[in-house]
């Protein structure tokens, strides 16, 4: 465990500069060089020399308003501000000397002069800058009365769930203001009124629960004082040790400092130096991590004869034994290929590889899948076929060198925030920005942020808007000839040349069918085609689709037709949904792919596999997710092991998963919360969270970092050690010792991870980049620099072909769905958090014309209707939709916005088409009988849990009921 003793991380003042050349200079008699353009303060931390400050921080740009940091520049008059002065070659710096001493001494007093002296109680007590300035600057006593004018008595705002703002400790720094303008981008925070009077404002004085702060805790962690500090510290008092990990949300990866007090966590802190986030985070990460040890956690294994019995608590041991049998009993009964498993993109790779082994050696079939399946599987097979791997193509740094950026599919600000913020940041330097979403997201026109093009696409017809970018870029000479010449396959490219330019394939042709007008799509494709590096971001809105896999190969051509490959600001990069998406892929969960992304029917990577696990491999694809759900319903797939996922509430048509899983003899769910997937489980596994796990996670840039244990498993055993503890009562023996076996195992079958361990991943600053092997020992930031991993690039035709989900008569809404900032995927976490303040149910958002057309008012209960189901959610009336489209999100199970989804799928994948979703929609008075039914089902599986604690004996944390918080009480996050 990499856990060290609480300390400020190192802070140079100001941010490194990135200059080649360098520049010789001597501060305080030493002799350094810098490179140009470092600021002396930085040039004098290099040397060893910390000059005090508390304006300045290594994150953000010199502001120069503390007047601590004063130096004497030889042959310069006056004492200027290190921080903003950059160095000169051949400067001679002094950074005490009496008057230096005397200047900050008086600094430091105006500051305490209006600052309480309640150092002992209160809660940044040694972990202040200003007291620990105070002590530098050798200050003793203020001669400053406090009878004048103070701001002492200033009331502190609480309103905020994680953190409090007290403007009495407030020295105007503005750190915190800079921290949301410069880092965040959210432009939040400001400095209200002038002189005396100046103190931090959140918007026009608002409280900041009521401001566009978004709670990302950047301006927490640039505070000198404790100002702006969190609740739990106040609460706890001052962390002792902390533990790096990994954040366990989006597909970012961010890295965090765990820091506790004995063994609870205090506050989770973003590393300065994690390399996926660079010190930020979001609400998520930074504050919703309260869920890990909420009351309602599951902690002793149970089991049940029948869905409709009450849960029984036994001892891990009864219950992996009774699963073990059960599933036995179905092999014997059914046959080898009627049970399966499925791995979780909330996982660890290690624990994602083991269930993946357990389907394959110890059940003896390839019916394992992963939720990945449902959204990142065209990922996968669009950029395997054309580029020759499976993934993202550059880091999330890539994004400072881009030019011009599209954004397809995706809604960074709210799903994947700490790299939207980065994005932002280079929108404001002046990259262009073309969005192409159905819906008006942040980044189409916010205050400081505004789209060059938004192209509206209509939901379903993304391949189609794409095919005609490419008619413009081909048809106007646009194309770099050289690039493709070098680096694709020639006849494949000619081919797809004459297909795009097929006049039925222009902009025009096309404008009736995505509702895109002609001028705007020409106009973006020059831009992106003209600018300089171009980069394309996009998300589930692109793969979620019929033509999910098929609009993946259409970026990859634009991207190939363009040159925008194998270098820093450009790329094809899908920003994965969940924490572990991209490694549970990279681990073999798909039933035709061994780990690596090597066909299961290749009999010489099969016998790599044979050979080092000791059994026979079956050479044919398993089943799929859908393909699970339909044997079970026609009777012929009877048991199912699934660890981390909640497929009831995931799921597309939950109905239909429903009765597939009531189908089903031996269901085994292994999570950290009775879910709704739980509901139909006959065995429950208690799973254990990101806090208690140890391992890596690997995010959308391929990085693999390392997860550490924080806290021991309130359950008694790591994931990992369940499904061994399966595998050996199924007769297939797994004796690993330590996470760090398994990735060694990983890295001894998997051509991309053999030179990645933990030792590896330590030695490299806490993650790398795969491949990782031979020809790349430390990583590969940057995918098909020379030549695409598949030799030459393939162009592949994209012809449009209309989803079967289109607007009818009996329809004529299209429902597409998506994420919200403050939630999380299914809200299993984030609903256990003070995060439902801000959100606590699913909204329809609907826009006026087709409200109004239905009679449809703010608020209203509005009954959504499609070809499989129905579902009520209370109406958001808004122009961030176009009319004919409507939008919900999916994080409480109660909205079931999945009860109303189809079985519509990709062609090549089978990845669900959650985006397109032909309904209707009509004003009701109440909520429908779905709600009615979860509710239902909600209340009788708590009365049951109830019974059965009143019979035994209750355990330390068990089952809680779950009212208030589909009400939107918040919960104690400690």
């Amino acid at each position: 465990m990499l856990e060290t003793i609480v300390q400020r991380e190192r802070d140079f003042g100001t941010p490194a500069s990135l200059a080649a050349e360098t520049v010789a200079l001597v501060i305080d008699g030493v002799e350094c060089s810098v490179p140009a353009g470092t600021s002396v303060m930085r040039a004098a931390a290099i040397a060893g020399i910390n000059i005090p400050k508390l304006c300045a921080t290594d994150s953000l740009e010199a502001f120069g308003s503390c007047r601590l940091c004063l130096v004497e520049i030889e042959g310069r008059r006056g004492y200027p501000a290190s921080c903003t002065t950059p160095v000169e070659a051949g400067m001679v710096i002094r950074t005490e000397t009496p008057k230096l001493h005397d200047l900050r001494r008086n600094v430091m007093e105006l500051y305490i002069s209006d600052h309480p002296l309640d150092c002992l109680t209160c809660p940044a007590n040694g972990d202040c800058e200003l007291q620990d300035m105070a002590g530098v600057v050798g200050l003793r006593n203020v001669r400053y009365g406090y009878e004048g004018a103070n701001h002492l008595n200033d009331a502190t705002d609480s309103s905020n769930p994680y953190f409090d703002y007290d403007p009495s400790k407030c020295i105007v720094c503005s750190r915190c203001v800079r921290a949301c303008d410069e880092v965040q981008g959210t432009f939040a925070l400001t400095i209200d009124g002038k002189g005396f009077a100046s103190r931090v404002a959140a918007g026009q004085n608002d409280p900041f629960l009521d401001s566009d702060c978004v709670s990302c805790g950047a301006c927490v962690q640039a505070c000198p004082t404790s100002t702006l500090v969190e609740k739990t510290v106040i609460m706890m008092g001052q962390p002792e040790h902390s533990v790096i990990t990994t954040c366990a949300y989006c597909g970012v990866g961010c890295a965090f400092k765990a820091e506790l007090k004995g063994d609870k966590v205090v506050r989770m802190v973003p590393w300065k130096d994690g390399q996926a986030n660079r010190g930020h985070s979001c609400v998520k990460g930074r504050f919703a991590w309260g869920y890990a040890t909420h009351k309602d956690r599951i902690t002793k294994p149970m089991i049940r004869a029948s869905i409709n019995d009450p849960w029984r608590e036994v001892s891990w041991s009864e219950a992996i034994n009774h699963a073990a049998s059960e599933l036995k009993r179905i092999q014997a009964k059914y046959g080898r290929d009627s049970i399966g498993g499925l791995t979780s993109s909330r996982c660890t790779n290690e624990e994602t590889y083991l269930v993946q082994k357990l389907v394959r050696a110890a059940f003896g079939t390839n019916n394992v899948d992963t939720c990945a399946r449902v959204c990142h599987s065209p990922t996968g097979y669009g950029l395997k076929t054309t580029l020759g791997e499976s993934a993202g193509t550059q880091t999330f740094d890539s994004v400072m060198f881009t030019d011009v950026v599209i954004v397809m599919g995706a809604n960074p600000s709210a799903a994947h925030p700490v790299f939207a913020s980065r994005l932002k940041r280079r929108l404001r330097e002046g990259a262009k920005l073309i969005v192409i979403d159905p819906r008006s997201i942040e980044l189409v026109d916010s205050p400081h942020i505004k789209a060059d093009y938004h192209l509206p696409v209509r939901p379903g017809t993304n391949t189609a808007l794409l095919t005609s970018m490419a008619h413009v870029i081909a048809t106007e000479g646009l194309i770099d000839e050289a690039f493709v010449a070098e680096r694709c396959e020639l006849p494949a490219f000619e081919q797809w040349r004459a297909f795009v330019s097929q006049p039925e394939n222009s902009p025009e042709a096309m404008a009736e069918i995505t509702g895109v007008p002609a001028a705007d799509l020409r106009a973006a494709a020059r831009l992106f085609a003209t600018h300089g590096n171009g980069s394309i971001y996009y998300g589930l809105g692109v793969t979620e689709h019929s033509q999910g896999s098929t609009t993946v190969m259409a970026i990859a051509n634009l991207a190939m037709a363009t040159g925008n490959l194998g270098r820093e600001g450009v790329g094809v990069n899908p920003l994965r949904g969940q924490n572990n998406v991209q490694g549970s892929c990279d681990m073999g969960s798909f039933p035709h792919e061994l780990p690596g992304y090597r066909h299961v029917s290749d009999d010489a990577v099969r016998g790599e596999f044979e050979r080092d696990w000791g059994v026979t491999l079956q050479p044919e694809p398993g089943l799929r997710i859908p393909n699970m759900f339909d044997a079970a319903i026609s009777g012929s797939f009877k048991g199912l092991y699934c660890q981390g996922e909640d497929i009831v509430q995931s799921d597309p048509n939950t109905q239909h998963v429903a009765a597939a899983l009531s189908a089903m003899e031996c269901v085994i769910v292994q999570d950290i919360f009775l879910n709704e997937t739980a509901k139909y489980a006959h065995v429950f596994l208690p799973g254990s969270s990101f806090l208690e796990k140890d391992g890596t996670f690997t995010n959308a840039e391929r990085r693999v970092s390392r997860v550490r244990k924080v806290m021991e498993p309130l359950g008694g055993l790591s994931d990992w050690e369940a499904t061994c503890e399966l595998s050996n009562a199924m007769g297939y023996p797994m004796h690993y010792k330590h996470p760090s076996e398994i990735m060694d195992e990983i890295a001894r079958l998997t051509p991309t991870f053999q030179g990645v361990s933990f030792a590896k991943i330590d030695e490299l600053g806490g993650s790398v980049q795969w491949p990782c092997n031979e020809q790349a020992p430390d990583g590969t930031p940057t995918m098909h620099v020379d030549e695409f991993v598949r030799g030459k690039g393939k162009f592949m035709i994209t012809k449009y072909v209309p989803s079967d989900e289109r607007s009818t008569r009996k329809f004529p809404l299209l429902l597409t769905t998506g994420r919200i900032l403050s939630q999380y995927n299914v809200g299993a976490q984030t609903r256990r958090t003070p995060n439902v303040m801000w959100h606590k149910e699913d909204l329809l958002e609907i826009h006026p014309q087709d409200a109004e057309d239905r009679g449809i008012l703010q608020g209203d209960w509005v009954a959504v209707q499609s070809r499989v189901g129905e579902t009520v959610l209370r109406a958001d009336i808004t122009e961030r939709v176009q009319p004919g489209v409507i939008y919900t999100t999916f994080h409480f199970p109660e909205s079931g916005a999945n009860v109303v989804t189809t079985d519509s799928a990709d062609w090549a994948t089978s990845c669900p088409e959650y985006k397109v979703t032909a309904v209707q929609a009509r004003r009701v008075t109440q909520p429908s009988t779905w709600q009615a039914k979860w509710s239902r089902f909600s209340d009788v599986q708590h009365q049951l849990l109830n019974d059965r604690l009143r019979e035994g004996e209750a355990p330390a944390k068990g089952p809680q009921a779950q009212p208030k918080e589909r009400e939107g009480e918040a919960t104690e996050q400690v």
